[in-house]
């Protein structure tokens, strides 16, 4: 069983799996299957579940057959194209352009890293695309992402036990 996303209108999209469907957020830009770094889109294609990071402080991990390892305070993911790490995990503070993994916004308070541009990285061709957490807007409703697919919290936490490492995601265009 796979995980589906099909685009809605602008940012927002679904996501189906286990006969369920939920409301997600997507790159503030739609999606793309010609994906570059910065350019806002969620990239079109099937990427593979690699493992799961948390925070530790603000949740509970339910079991999970995915691989997973908390994140902390000195974790961020390099976004540098020129950098032989671009697209992989780093310790803060680091010389290169990287994100922040351990955030005050609660977005990566549980996520799931995405296959994408990652086996091995093409520089400019994008960087950490994860499933995590929701932002909200000012009426209530989900917020856009840089490139990734977002779910509210307590549905990502709810799903999270019953994602498995065979599993896919295939972010549709239609």
């Amino acid at each position: 069983m796979d995980i589906l996303v099909t685009p809605q209108q602008g940012h927002r999209g679904r996501l189906s799996v286990f006969g369920e469907t939920h409301d997600c957020a997507l790159g503030r830009a739609g999606v793309s299957g010609d994906k570059r770094e910065g350019d806002g889109a969620t990239p079109i294609g099937r990427f593979a579940l690699r493992e799961i990071r948390y925070r530790t402080d603000r949740l509970t991990l339910p079991n999970t057959a995915i691989a997973a390892a908390p994140i902390g305070p000195h974790d961020g993911w390099c976004d540098d194209a020129a950098d032989p790490a671009y697209n992989r995990a780093v310790v803060m503070p680091y010389g290169a352009s990287a994100e922040i993994m351990w955030r005050d916004d609660g977005l990566y308070d549980l996520l799931v890293t995405l296959g994408h541009n990652d086996a091995p990285p093409v520089a400019g061709r994008g960087s950490a695309i994860f499933l995590h957490c929701a932002s909200l807007d000012v009426d209530g409703r989900l917020g856009p992402t840089e490139g990734c697919v977002a779910l509210p919290r307590d549905t990502l936490l709810a799903l999270a036990p019953r994602l498995t490492a065979d599993m896919m995601i295939e972010i549709r265009s239609d």
